[in-house]
């Protein structure tokens, strides 16, 4: 019989908190994005489409960071309190290298370490 493989992702744009579950213990990696560093240049000296584009390239590389890591495993829950779950989902459900994943979506508040960790043990022990 197989082992499945349990990651928890607890995410907003600017961080992802990985938990890997492994029996009763978590190992949790933090993934920052590079957009969540803000500009100090005023708007009125840049270019507004350089700015958007650099945005854009940011958050793709932050998603497709933390898609390579959910690549490792079989069963994922995706939660936090903005859209950032349902983005990366989005991306992920078009690509065929993760068909085989089960990938779910739960919407929950800023939580702490214990809580993110108590979420992710509780989820899977449902499942």
């Amino acid at each position: 019989m197989k082992i499945t493989k349990s990651l928890g992702i607890w995410m907003d744009h600017s961080e992802a908190h990985l938990m890997a579950l492994t029996g009763d213990s978590i190992e949790t990696t933090i993934i920052t994005s590079d957009s969540s560093h803000h500009n100090t240049e005023s708007t009125s000296n840049s270019n507004e489409n350089i700015m958007h584009n650099k945005e854009n390239h940011s958050a793709a590389s932050y998603y497709k960071s933390i898609g390579k890591i959910i690549r490792e495993y079989d069963d994922v829950i995706l939660f936090g309190p903005t859209t950032a779950k349902n983005e990366l989902a989005n991306i992920l459900k078009d690509d065929h290298l993760y068909e085989d994943i089960k990938i779910e979506i739960k919407s929950s508040e800023k939580m702490s370490e214990n809580q993110e960790h108590a979420f992710v043990k509780d989820y899977f022990k449902v499942h």
